[in-house]
């Protein structure tokens, strides 16, 4: 089977790792395609590709506000001209989506049944893709992941939320992190195992929530990294309203993954993968 990865950052990195040990992979960077642009999305006509895994995205929640157009025409119509191109070569698209399709006002972890309401331009464009996605692809997969942690770090955002942390406790930072927004910590390794594994056991095509289980603030992983580690921080809770952001964030957009379980698809808790990171990573 082959498997073209379009985009190779913190999750990419991770898919191709995973799905090269079975399947022959093709990795395009940003140089290789632009997804907003429907010509470029025709390079993958010639590699004819059994599966597409559409991680390319926008996502720099706060400047998405700034340039709706530019975040648009990434997360939206770049999933619109994927789906197009993968059902003209009938490939298997796979669209990355995020827990931000929902507007927090849950108390507990949402599940694939819940009704989307973003409350920010990024979650809108994603919860677009989605719509775009199982509109014109006949065989599609929507995998909603959620607080991304990657040995590769996001190119976007200069790492990651664990590497942010850790340097500015070594230097010394006080640490003042909210602990009234919660979500599901996600380890990009176990994401794209989780993947792998939904392809290699033909699960029923549709929307499938992929996270590490359970969820907690971002406080409450900020300490939980220090816990590990056990370095010295100056670590303080505060409120989400003294930590004002252009984009609205949803109070709570922790994922269920109770559906992939019953479907024989286990995805270990947040705290152990962290652990898994930190030991990849050298810091413990």
């Amino acid at each position: 089977m082959k498997v073209v990865v379009i985009g190779v950052g913190q999750l990419g990195s991770d898919i191709v790792k995973s799905f090269e040990e079975e399947y022959e992979v093709i990795p395009l960077a940003h140089s290789d395609i632009e997804v907003s642009d429907y010509k470029s999305c025709e390079v993958l006509k010639g590699l004819k590709p059994d599966v597409v895994i559409n991680t390319a995205a926008y996502h720099k929640t706060d400047e998405c506000e700034d340039f709706p157009e530019k975040t648009f025409s990434v997360n939206a119509l770049g999933a619109r001209n994927i789906a197009k191109v993968c059902e003209e070569v009938g490939a298997v698209n796979i669209y990355i989506s995020t827990d931000y399709v929902f507007d927090g006002e849950k108390d507990v972890p949402y599940s694939e049944s819940d009704v989307p309401n973003p409350v920010n331009v990024y979650g809108v464009s994603k919860y677009a893709g989605e719509i775009f996605t199982r509109n014109i692809s006949s065989r599609y997969y929507i995998f909603r992941v959620s607080s991304l942690f990657g040995v590769a770090g996001a190119r976007g955002k200069g790492g990651n939320f664990v590497e942010t942390m850790i340097k500015n406790a070594k230097n010394g930072v006080e640490l003042k992190v909210v602990d009234d927004i919660v979500m599901s910590p996600t380890y990009t390794k176990d994401a794209s195992m989780a993947m792998l594994k939904v392809l290699e056991n033909e699960l029923d095509y549709g929307t499938y929530h992929i996270s590490n289980n359970g969820y907690c603030s971002w406080y409450e992983f900020a300490k939980a990294i220090f816990e590990i580690t056990g370095m010295d921080a100056s670590l303080k809770p505060i409120t989400s309203d003294e930590y004002p952001t252009k984009a609205r964030r949803p109070r709570n957009s922790s994922l269920s993954v109770e559906k992939l379980r019953k479907m024989g698809v286990e995805i270990r808790h947040w705290k152990s993968a962290l652990r898994s990171y930190l030991e990849e990573k050298g810091h413990i």
